[in-house]
């Protein structure tokens, strides 16, 4: 008797027991700690899980908004850059906005200007004469001439570089003075050295001077920076063609003699620049050229 009604039980609690683990294994039953919520209509709707101490909770307040509690994305390095084009609102605003349309058209020929303005145009000239008296076409290519021109110009103008740091760039990074006083801070070693180069030749100053119709100066200081560019241009052109021509001469004596060679030989079909050229590099190389071109070059500017 106790037999027959124990299975009876013991098969109810198998079913019991099963169907509340398929409940509990169901998608749509509420996760713990979370109420459901009756609608008007009846249904029930489950919402989202409610914060714990083990989940962790959205670094944006939008992202509890959304209900979910994904990690967000990370932010970028580099920061968001936004150019607007408005229209301005008063005077100050024009005369900004001009300024520094001419701060970037300065800065776009800056390049052009510190070539202008420094000893890279002799050097460069005279190196490119140099490779002309030597017959030479592809060796040293071009790119080599300008590097040892700009580095060079560098040693060379290193003190006029260093007075513009230190009277002009660190003390406007500083904020002691205005960008005014930068400028003509910046502009005076420039001048310096631009009249410097001219002070035994002062003809281009006349010259440009007299084309303008300004008084004779009396000082440098009378000297506008718009006479004073050019003049020194066209001195620096003139010493170092000057120098590509003391430089010729030797080189051209030797095509002399190699052409009248070769021509009372009968080698008239022969190039003489095929023959003359290694007679170049071989006096080039003897005499120590590059050595005794740069002492001169740099020499040239003291």
């Amino acid at each position: 008797m106790r037999a027959t009604t124990a299975a009876p039980l013991f098969l109810a609690l198998l079913l019991l027991s099963s169907a509340l683990a398929s409940a509990q294994s169901a998608p749509g039953a509420p996760a713990q700690g979370s109420s459901p919520v009756r609608s008007k209509d009846g249904a029930v709707s489950v919402p989202t899980p409610l914060p714990s101490a083990r989940t962790p909770s959205p670094a944006f307040p939008g992202a509890s908004a959304r209900g979910t509690t994904a990690l967000p994305a990370q932010v970028p390095a580099v920061p968001l850059i936004d150019l607007r084009v408005r229209n301005p609102q008063n005077g100050q605003q024009v005369a900004f906005s001009v300024q520094l349309l001419l701060l970037l058209t300065v800065l776009s020929l800056a390049p052009s200007l510190l070539i202008l303005v420094t000893s890279f145009l002799r050097i460069s000239i005279v190196l490119d004469f140099v490779k002309r008296a030597l017959s030479l076409q592809q060796a040293p290519p071009n790119q080599v001439l300008l590097g040892i021109s700009l580095f060079l110009t560098i040693f060379i103008m290193w003190p006029t570089f260093q007075a513009v740091y230190n009277d002009s760039l660190k003390p406007l990074s500083d904020g002691k003075i205005s960008v005014e006083q930068a400028y003509y801070a910046a502009e005076k070693p420039f001048r310096i050295f631009m009249y410097d180069q001219m002070r035994s030749n002062p003809d281009n100053i006349r010259l440009f001077m007299s084309m303008r119709g300004l008084p004779k100066p009396n000082t440098l200081a009378d000297v506008p920076t718009y006479v004073l560019v050019p003049a020194f241009i066209l001195n620096e052109m003139t010493v170092a063609f000057k120098i590509g021509i003391l430089l010729f001469i030797p080189f051209i004596i030797i095509d002399m003699v190699v052409a009248s060679i070769l021509m009372s030989m009968g080698m008239i079909m022969l190039p003489p620049v095929m023959i003359s050229m290694p007679f170049k590099l071989i006096l080039f190389v003897l005499v120590d050229g590059w050595n005794l071109l740069t002492q001169q070059l740099v020499r040239s500017f003291f």
